[in-house]
């Protein structure tokens, strides 16, 4: 029985004065919250680390977790999410893209329980020219 749906997303050639900008990351977190129509339990918690480094965000979803740690001094952003119920796909390498400047995003997503042992993928942007799209999952 398939109980979620992981993603593990990396955002690479990011603009280091956003992924050091608490306000900016926030802004992304809740930008996925809402067109997910996810659901927040209590207030997030958030971390920024002295320049020149980035912040974490940590999310109590009723759904599971969202969490974010950024990289200034690399251009990386990463992000997991992980759902226990059936979500749109989001466009991940066009957010952020626009949102972080990302260059290149890689998504990995992961069907969780015992049917979803071997139903992976990785897509990134560059697999776009080839798929036209990131493959749909749930």
């Amino acid at each position: 029985m398939i109980v979620g749906t992981e993603w593990s997303v990396d955002a690479e050639g990011c603009r280091a004065e956003l992924l050091s900008d608490m306000q900016a990351v926030q802004r992304v977190c809740e930008r996925i919250i809402s067109d997910l129509d996810l659901q927040v339990m209590g207030e997030a918690l958030w971390h920024k680390f002295p320049s020149p480094g980035g912040v974490t965000a940590l999310f109590l979803l009723t759904e599971s977790h969202l969490a974010c740690h950024t990289y200034p001094e690399t251009g990386i952003a990463t992000f997991n999410l992980y759902c226990c119920r059936p979500r749109p796909h989001w466009p991940w390498e066009d957010r952020l893209a626009d949102m972080l400047g990302a260059a290149r995003v890689t998504v990995r997503f992961h069907l969780r329980g015992a049917q979803g042992d071997n139903a992976e993928g990785a897509f990134d942007s560059s697999d776009r020219a080839l798929y036209g799209q990131e493959p749909s999952i749930m």
